[in-house]
């Protein structure tokens, strides 16, 4: 009999005189009397007690049996839903878990530990020419490292972990001579360390980080990675565990991104990304953290460039200029590759060393290719030439004649497909940038040379500016009116309520409209014939010219917080050009 069908018994009904001392649940039979209520209760005790029995060997006696059991459940109707529930929940935990590492276990196992390390130690000292007779001390070692373990299911312990100094003599050992206990220390801190398991614990997390920021975590982990030989996969695996604490540190603390490059693992990231390795895992690994390293924090990116990380970029990216990545893996690689030369570009001095280094020309090259990292050298130029620090690169970009690789790339959007992951939108976002930059840039034959584009065969970039133009539009009217029928929150004020709009707007496609009308304006202002097209154009198509000084006066009003006396000279340079408009 399986347990539905010992859940579903239900004893023969038979008339039962009535008792106002009996429980109305409990089937008695007359001949017993109030006696009756106590046995029949204890028969029903003996059966729910046979009936767990059979639940809990009907798990251990195969995963058949159980699942037939559960999926022909069938309960008895009379029964209650909390109780169902209750047996069910029963049923599924009825299965003992293993034993859970307590205060008094880890403080057991601490003391284990440390005999055994000590013990080591003397055993190195003592047979030091004789690796035989200490490598069973250190096996011992090993296998309670690997024992510890259990501590990072209860993050609850991470305080008493602290205060018995276990930590400070695992972080030694990541000093070992031998490298197979370092890599076992390390994939034990990666564990510790996990982000789900911090956030089971407050308490637990703030000691573990405070402790690990004490002993300097990030020039330790650097100092053992410096002596790893990838080409033994266990000690490739310690370097893979090893990112993954840093990546685990800096996800819960966003100071030891900081903290990391100070302590030597930015120029131990450019110096692996450097060597000349087939792409792997680990390379992979290097370049999403050298993403995080700079993304946010600006002396990162001037560290960067110190290092030469500039030349380091693009020295890796230049394999792409004809060939594309061979795997997902490497896809991704080279994406986080543009990704970082990006973020490094944020940096002014940055973007001289990019300017020497001849990235304008491999940017070119890659967009002249059209292999798959012409997206990234897109997103690449915009960031180098925009605001007044991309003064220089906007010039040297019509030197080297890239006005003949950007415009066709305007005129026309490419079709997107499972290579180009880019979408049309970012497409022309990037490339109504970059020639936004260099419009606002360029002086002398280099914007006369700007400006004869848009002439030349029957201003037919004036009607692509337009055609963008009035698509932006449509897209920004449609974000305004569900803005409109969106409900207000009572728990944000107006000037919050209205920064999260101008954001929805921006990413709708205001950003986008923006550097078009910001084209259109500058254009105008030039030749008189363009100014007549674009009149003509939109009062074809029933659009309007206040909408482009109404979107620009408002661009003009949120330039942002850079360089008080660039904003104030670009904000007066703007309205200068809707006035004329």
């Amino acid at each position: 009999m399986d347990i539905g069908e010992l859940l579903a018994f239900k004893p023969e009904q038979t008339p039962k005189r009535p008792h106002d001392d009996e429980d109305e649940d409990f089937d008695t039979e007359p001949s017993h009397g109030k006696r009756g209520g106590g046995d029949e209760k204890i028969k029903r005790m003996r059966r729910i007690a046979e009936a767990k029995e059979s639940a809990h060997y009907g798990k251990q006696g195969g995963g058949s049996t159980a699942s037939v059991g559960t999926s022909s459940f069938e309960f008895d109707p009379e029964l209650t839903e909390e109780e169902r529930l209750n047996i069910l929940k029963y049923v599924e935990n009825e299965e003992a878990d293993g034993d859970v590492l307590d205060e008094q276990g880890l403080k057991k196992l601490i003391l284990v530990f440390e005999k055994r390390n000590l013990k080591n130690q003397e055993m190195r000292i003592k047979f030091a020419d004789s690796p035989e007779k200490f490598m069973e001390s250190e096996v011992e070692l090993h296998t309670v490292i690997q024992e510890l373990k259990g501590v990072a299911t209860v993050p609850d312990l991470y305080p008493l972990l602290v205060e018995l100094h276990g930590l400070h003599s695992l972080l030694e050992l990541l000093a070992h001579q031998n490298t197979d206990i370092a890599v076992a220390v390390v994939d034990l801190l990666q564990e510790v360390t996990d982000v789900d398991i911090l956030g089971e614990s407050r308490e637990g997390a703030e000691a573990l980080i405070e402790a690990l920021r004490k002993e300097q975590i990030c020039a330790l982990l650097v100092q053992n990675l410096e002596r790893l030989n990838e080409q033994v996969k266990e000690e490739a695996d310690g370097v893979h565990n090893t990112l993954a604490i840093v990546e685990n540190l800096t996800e819960i603390d966003s100071e030891f991104v900081k903290e990391a490059a100070e302590q030597g693992l930015l120029a131990w990231l450019l110096k692996r990304l450097r060597g000349k390795t087939p792409f792997d895992p680990n390379k992979l690994y290097c370049s999403e953290i050298l993403s995080i390293l700079i993304q946010t924090e600006n002396d990162n990116r001037l560290q960067l460039g110190s290092l030469d990380g500039v030349d380091v970029l693009l020295q890796q990216l230049a394999v792409y200029k004809r060939h594309d990545p061979g795997s997902n893996e490497e896809q991704e690689y080279m994406q986080n590759m543009f990704n970082c030369l990006c973020s490094a570009l944020m940096a002014r001095e940055n973007r001289d060393r990019f300017l020497s280094g001849e990235g304008l020309q491999l940017m070119n090259l890659m967009l002249r290719e059209k292999k798959m990292s012409r997206n990234g050298s897109l997103k690449v130029l915009d960031h180098a030439m925009a605001g007044q620090d991309g003064r220089d690169n906007c010039n040297k970009f019509v030197e080297i004649l890239g006005l003949r690789t950007i415009f066709p790339l305007f005129m026309k959007t490419p079709k997107r497909n499972k290579q180009r992951l880019i979408s049309a939108d970012e497409h022309e976002e990037h490339v109504a940038s970059v020639i936004a930059s260099m419009l606002r840039n360029c002086k002398g034959t280099h914007r006369q040379r700007m400006l004869a584009k848009f002439v030349e065969n029957d201003h037919e970039k004036v009607d692509r500016l337009l055609e963008l133009h009035l698509k932006y539009l449509a897209k920004v009217e449609a974000i305004d009116k569900e803005i409109d029928q969106q409900a207000k929150d009572p728990g944000i004020d107006e000037d919050e309520e209205a920064e999260n709009n101008y954001i929805k707007r921006l990413t709708g496609g205001l950003f986008t409209l923006q550097r078009i009308d910001y084209i259109l304006l500058e254009v105008s202002a030039t030749a008189d014939t363009v100014k007549q097209r674009v009149l003509q154009i939109l009062n074809l198509r029933g659009a309007s010219m206040k909408t482009i000084r109404s979107i620009m006066r408002e661009y003009a009003g949120n330039l942002g917080d850079g360089d008080t006396d660039w904003r104030e000279q670009e904000q007066t340079h703007i309205l200068s050009l809707v006035d004329r408009f």
